[in-house]
């Protein structure tokens, strides 16, 4: 049984800005609050590829480890949740919008722990995604300012 969790930010930067940003992995840290993200195999912008990504405080959180499984720039990027807590499958996908673009992050992630996870869950899903959407106005500012030196 998996939960669809979905974040939608709509962003005035175009379609390919907002895509160069996103998927620098590394500086995802700037806008997904408590994370950093290393690639670990491949290039990181391909197929095959695996990223690992740490959220937490200190040494206190978990570790998602995911394999990159559709890699279409500057459209969508799909990615397996492979690692010991986390299963499923993410999505980031820019959609063009007017001037600018509408990222939608979304996950479909099998709960963990079996009944408890899936008791949990409706407690930790307004926490995760108020999370992801916190993220949106350093996103913006990002990709306000992606290309310019800094």
């Amino acid at each position: 049984m998996t939960t669809r969790f979905e974040v939608r930010i709509d962003i005035d930067a175009p379609q390919d800005v907002v895509w160069s940003v996103i998927t620098d992995w590394p500086a995802q840290r700037e806008w997904i609050a408590a994370t950093v993200v290393h690639v670990v195999a491949g290039d990181g912008r391909s197929v095959g590829s695996r990223v690992a990504a740490f959220t937490g405080l200190a040494d206190i959180g978990f570790l998602d480890t995911m394999e990159i499984t559709e890699w279409l720039p500057p459209l969508r990027c799909r990615v397996r949740h492979v690692g010991r807590l986390l299963r499923g499958d993410g999505l980031f996908e820019v959609r063009p919008r007017g001037d600018g673009a509408t990222f939608v992050w979304s996950e479909d992630l099998e709960p963990p722990f079996g009944l408890l996870g899936r008791v949990g869950l409706p407690l930790v899903r307004p926490v995760f995604e108020a999370g992801l959407r916190r993220g949106g106005p350093r996103l913006r500012a990002l990709c306000a300012t992606a290309g310019l030196p800094r």
